[in-house]
This record gives structure tokens, sequence and C-alpha cells, in this order.
């Protein structure tokens, strides 16, 4: 399995409205823009799967054409991207497949491309949640590409001696091969070689590599950084015990919450110390500065500046069934009419603001995802205003909430195309309330049983976005999963206990949200989006 870290549970930072749909199509239109051997002119969409009833809702088409122009997914000229296409002469065209059954993940982008130079190529990628994205097919050929790291792809014909010319070009340059996989039809056809390096790979790599006269064309694709945790791009360090290092990451890498809570108990760390000691030992193992208290001080700020825009300026969605809910809620706060304490009222308003801004195609942090969102700046600002916290406080707070934000993305998925909004505002609020327990002087323990109980107490939720869109139900639902969060919180604090532990939980999480049909899992066919008044909104996008 892919190796998981702070950045893929809160991160990635983003344009809404979607993780998987906005991030995570962009994330698969930029790969296939570095597998182009130039500069790309004209290139072809088929949507599958959930893909194929969200196009526009979910900013989708906006995001694949700002991925083939090599914009990144925080970029707010993705609102922009199709007339920025018009401009440098690249052409795009849609078109949803609802009836294909030839794909495996339901987030799933067949995408042809025509280069400048004439060369065409068909692309398979899967948006797997969270904002990333996994090629699975080029041009026929059955491939695994991440774009974790930096990845070399090699197509060439499949003769004798060609992989070690592949790998001694690469690391006489000094650049470690972490992973090595060739892909084929059949012996002697023509095949492709993926490798992924610990280092960037320089145009003299490349040429070198091109040199070989088996060699087809040579096409790299730069790392994104995620897993890293590092603020700073994860700056390459010297490794003066890279065995030790790897040994130590593998000590940290808990597989479970079973053996975080040993590790925490055995330590006497709270569970922010574990997550942060196993973000140190990764970027170690890695070569990498340790750069995760940096990057969550940075989410922090893009959190708190979602989420205040909203109360003060209403913000209109890209769907218009949002926007201006922050302001009345602000307004009935400031006249004394609020039916909730001042913490809970600030939660709700802070968490719905931050879904304004989301589907307004603004930046938010994806918290473990962006239909997810407001879920945790809305807990942790709101409890900073009644508990007088820092900021490192917060930080410290949401280290705790990645650590069960990983362990649930690691044993089950945050993705709502897979699981139901379970997964997503399920897994939010149980990340919440482990910060609030944990900042409120709670054991790591309880914090793992606040977890459990918000994950508990909305299994099932259903994913059924009204015409698509990141909007209705998902603003209120992200307000309710902050009230869950709390009461959760309150009841791990008061010392109850669960009858059924957090890793249980997650494996009953998982299994509901496998077994719900494909119109309660973010295809806009079921649920609210199926009721009548959703239909007459939008005709067509439940049927």
């Amino acid at each position: 399995m892919e190796t998981l870290g702070l950045t893929d549970i809160i991160g990635p930072v983003m344009v809404g409205p979607s993780s998987s749909h906005t991030a995570g199509a962009l994330r698969i239109a930029s790969m296939a823009r570095s597998l182009c051997l130039a500069e790309p002119v004209r290139v072809e969409f088929s949507l599958l799967g959930s893909f194929a009833h969200t196009l526009s809702g979910h900013g989708t088409d906006k995001a694949l054409v700002a991925g083939m122009l090599g914009f990144a997914a925080d970029d707010l000229r993705i609102r922009d991207s199709f007339a920025l296409a018009e401009q440098a002469g690249l052409s795009f065209s849609f078109a949803p497949l609802p009836d294909a059954t030839d794909y495996e993940h339901p987030n799933t982008i067949d995408i042809h491309v025509i280069d400048a130079a004439g060369n065409e190529m068909a692309v398979r990628g899967e948006s797997v949640g969270g904002g990333a994205a996994v090629i699975r097919r080029i041009d026929g050929i059955d491939v695994r590409i991440t774009g974790e790291s930096t990845s070399v792809v090699v197509r060439q014909r499949d003769e004798a001696g060609v992989l070690a010319h592949i790998a001694a070009c690469i690391s006489e340059r000094g650049v470690n091969i972490a992973t090595t996989r060739l892909y084929r039809e059949r012996k002697g056809a023509v095949a492709y070689t993926v490798l992924e390096t610990d280092e960037g790979v320089g145009p003299e790599a490349k040429a070198a590599i091109e040199a070989h006269p088996a060699i087809l064309d040579v096409r790299v694709i730069p790392g994104d950084a995620r897993g890293a945790g590092s603020a700073d791009g994860g700056r390459q360090t010297e490794a003066a015990d890279a065995a030790g290092a790897l040994e130590r990451f593998r000590e940290l890498d808990f597989p479970n919450a079973a053996a975080l809570l040993t590790w925490c108990e055995a330590h006497g760390a709270t569970l922010s110390e574990a997550f942060l000691e196993r973000e140190a030992a990764l970027a170690a193992s890695l070569g990498r500065t340790d750069g995760a208290r940096a990057y969550l001080a940075g989410a922090l700020d893009v959190m708190r500046r979602s989420a205040q825009r909203p109360r003060e300026e209403a913000l209109p969605s890209m769907g218009g069934l949002i926007g201006g809910e922050a302001r009345k809620l602000a307004a009935l706060d400031a006249r004394g009419g609020s039916a909730c304490d001042a913490q809970l009222s600030d939660a709700v308003a802070f968490s719905m603001a931050v879904l304004e801004t989301n589907a307004s195609m603004g930046r938010i942090v994806a918290a473990p995802t962006a239909g997810s969102a407001g879920v945790i700046p809305g807990v942790l600002l709101a409890l900073q205003r009644s508990h007088g916290l820092s900021d490192d406080d917060l930080v410290r707070g949401l280290a705790a909430a990645a650590a069960v934000g990983y362990l649930v993305t690691r044993n089950a998925t945050v993705s709502g195309a897979e699981g139901g909004c379970q997964a997503e505002v399920g897994s939010a609020a149980g990340m919440a309330a482990a910060a609030v327990v944990e900042l409120l002087g709670g054991s790591a323990e309880q914090c793992l049983d606040a977890a459990g109980n918000a994950l508990m107490s909305l299994m099932g939720l259903v994913c059924d976005p009204v015409a698509g869109l990141v909007e209705v139900p998902c603003q209120k639902r992200n307000a309710a999963g902050a009230a869950v969060a709390l009461a959760s919180a309150q009841i791990a604090l008061a010392g109850i206990g669960n009858l059924v532990d957090f890793d249980q939980t997650v494996e009953a999480l998982y299994a509901v949200g496998r077994s719900l049909p494909f119109e309660l899992r973010e295809s806009a066919l079921g649920g609210i989006a199926a009721a009548p008044s959703a239909r007459a909104w939008c005709p067509g996008c439940a049927r």
C-alpha cells in the first residue's frame, strides 16, 4: 500500500468544491500533461462512474482543463480555466458516459490528448480521494503511477538490457530509485517501465536514457511531495543513518489504533506527539526535512481565512444553491437569538462558512476532504474563542486530528464515492472530536473514544449532493458534524468508554460504505438528491 503522510490527511490546500472531483481530477489531468511529449493542443475527456453524473457541479470540467494547463490545485485561476485554455490555444471537450461499465474505481476518467507535434495518447486515471490520483492505463497498457514521488515513465521495446540501461542512467547521476515496475502486454512488444525516485530527474538523465536504440520516449512526472508532511516541498537532506531512519519509521508507522495507543502509553505521549513523531520519522526515511508543524501552521491560516470572509460577505456558490448562510448565522448571534451556547454557535457558523468558501471555488484545506472541510476548522476555531487557545494549540489539535484521519484512510476510506458521507463528514467529525479531547487535557485513549463516538453516530450517512453540487446537503451536514464532534468529545472527557473499540468501528464503517448502493455514494441519484424538490430544481439530475 502507498505510504500515507500528513498532507494526505490535512490537505491538499486546494480550490473547491471537491477533493476527489476537483483536486483529484486536476491531478489526473496534470499527470496526463506531464506524459505529453509536446504542449497539448486538443484533449477529450470521457467521464465514467460518479464523474459522469457530477461534471459541472463539482467543478470537474474546470479542474480537468486547469490540469492540462499545468495549474496547481490551489490556483484560483481554476475558476477561469475555460477562457484561459482558449487563450492558450487548447481545445477541449467532455463526454459523460453514465452507462459505461468498463472501469473499476467509481472516480474514473479517460483522456485522449493530441499534442503540438501531432502525437496522440490515451490515458486512464482514477481519483482515489483526498485530492490524490493514480494513472492506471497508458495507450491500452495497464500501469500504476501515483505521482507522489518523481516518476520516470519510459516507453520502450521489450528487449534484454534496457532496464539495466535505464537504471544506470539514473543512478549514475546520484538519483536513488525507490521502485521499478515493468508493464507490457506480451514479451517482445512495446512496454512501459515506471520508476519512482527519491530525487528529481533532470534533463541529462532523461537524454541519457533516450540514447538507447530500444527507447521510444521518456516522460518525467514531478512528484507533488504528498506524504512528506513538509511545508517546504520536501527539501532533501543528507541522511546520516538511512537504515536507522527507515527502521525508526517502521516502528512508528502504526497499522491501527491499537498499535498507536500502545506506543502512546509506553512513551507517555499524546496522540499529536505520536503522529508528529511518525511524520518526523517519515521525513527522515525519505531524506527530507521535517516540516510538519510549519505545514500545519500554514493549513490553519488557510482554514481561518476560509471561515472568516463568508461571515462578513455573502459568497454565491457556483451552483447557486447556497451563499450568505454564514452572514445570517452571524446576524442571529449578534442579536442574541441563538439557540446554542457561544461555542456551538461558533462551530456551526464557522463550519458552514468554510463550505460557502468551498462552493464558490475559494481556497480551502481538505480535511480530510473538501466536502467535509468545514468540520475541523469550525470546531477548532470555536474552541479557540471559548477557551483562549493559541494557534500553537490548534496546530497540536490538527496533528491529533490527522492521527485519526490517517487511521481511517489507511484502514477504510474517506471518499464519498466509495463510502458515502459517513466516510467524509463522519471521518472529519471523528478527527475533530479527538482534537477537542487532546486540547482539553484528555488521554490518547479518550481521544480515540471520542473519535469512535463520532464515527458511530454518523455511520450510514449517505452522500447525496443535489445536482452533484457540494452545496446541499453538504453545508448543513458539516455543521451537524461539528456538533456531533463536540458531543462526542464531551462524552469521552467524562470518562465514558465505548463497547466497540476504534479499530472495530472503522471496520464497520468500511463495511457499511461498501454496502451502500451506487446511488447513495456521490452520484446525485439518490437520497435528498432524488427528492421531488431537488429534481424540480435540477431536471435530469436524478433518474
